[in-house]
């Protein structure tokens, strides 16, 4: 417990990091230049994977490859 009383100020460092003009916005400054192409590269392979199965279903196939 006692790290956490005698620890060094990081509001400075901080204030300076979020209110830097550098054209981002607040989300991006730290997790979002990474998390929000992970997100897109998840949702757009998903909503592919489902329009080629229901594809495969109007043709009569019920399984991701073969003629079942």
């Amino acid at each position: 417990m006692a790290g956490w009383i005698m620890r060094e100020n990081r509001v400075p460092h901080y204030q300076r990091e979020f209110q830097k003009h550098d054209g981002l916005r607040t989300w991006e400054k730290v997790r979002g230049r990474y998390m929000v192409p992970g997100f897109k590269v998840i949702m757009f392979s998903s909503f592919g994977a489902s329009m080629y199965m229901m594809g495969r279903m109007v043709l009569g196939h019920k399984t991701w490859f073969g003629k079942n």
